[in-house]
């Protein structure tokens, strides 16, 4: 009877083995929550919104600990200046500044990262820009505001979706993840919030890490600011749902 109970448990052992080895070689599914270092995008950003340095610092650290290298945090501070202001952009970055050197006195060796490849040489800002403005909105972007202020139009498709996007040390999906965390710590620009939940999608980034960003916006930054996002990622799924029906 022992030995019965005994080869029945030592073949349960094995085929669990078998199973969380299957589970383990299996590719991660695109609809799965965000990674690490997706998440720790988000606190960084959001605290860089708030002009919280204090709370920024403790998610400085967190986002390099989760594998975040020091050019990718870099260029999320500098992506911030686009939306929050100079003024945070180079408080965040003078606080990551200081972080960096105390990790480095305890001996903590980061990441350095890669540093961005040159703009092509053969486009102008402006026409790398709207090529990628128009990739990552779906369409061409118009509009009477632009009409009326035309700088404005000039300036988002040269200066922020050229010279800043146009950056290759830093993807798409996590600068979009960036946007909508400041966004969303700010009064005042749910318009502009609604718009890059959609970009994000264009992105590919997928209802469910959308969510799980907003999940990380509870935990780490507060309550409002999760439930304004929840509120407006419902509103963009809703239009783009009755869209693809039509």
């Amino acid at each position: 009877m022992n030995r019965l109970v005994t080869g029945f448990l030592a073949i349960m052992l094995f085929m669990m083995l078998v199973i969380a080895a299957i589970a383990e070689a299996q590719p991660m599914d695109k609809n799965q929550a965000l990674s690490a270092k997706q998440q720790g995008i988000i606190p960084i950003s959001a605290f860089t919104a708030k002009g919280d340095l204090d709370k920024l610092k403790v998610s400085l650290n967190e986002g390099l600990d989760a594998g975040l290298s020091v050019s990718e945090i870099k260029e999320i501070l500098v992506q911030m200046y686009a939306y929050t202001g100079f003024p945070r952009s180079l408080n965040a970055i003078g606080a990551f500044m200081g972080v960096l050197e105390e990790r480095q006195k305890k001996g903590i060796k980061d990441v350095p990262g890669k540093e961005p490849s040159p703009l092509p040489a053969n486009k102008s800002s402006i026409e790398l820009g709207t090529e990628i403005q128009t990739h990552l909105v779906g369409k061409p972007v118009t509009g009477t505001i632009y009409t009326f202020a035309p700088a404005i139009d000039q300036f988002l498709k040269g200066h922020l979706f050229g010279d800043i996007f146009g950056r290759d040390n830093l993807d798409f999906q996590s600068r979009e993840i960036a946007t909508i965390a400041a966004l969303a710590s700010m009064d005042g620009v749910n318009p502009q919030l609604q718009a890059h939940f959609n970009v994000g999608l264009n992105t590919g980034l997928t209802e469910v890490q959308l969510k799980s960003l907003i999940d990380v916006l509870r935990a780490k930054v507060g309550k409002n600011e999760s439930a304004r996002a929840a509120r407006l990622l419902d509103e963009v799924l809703k239009s783009r749902k009755a869209s693809s029906n039509n």
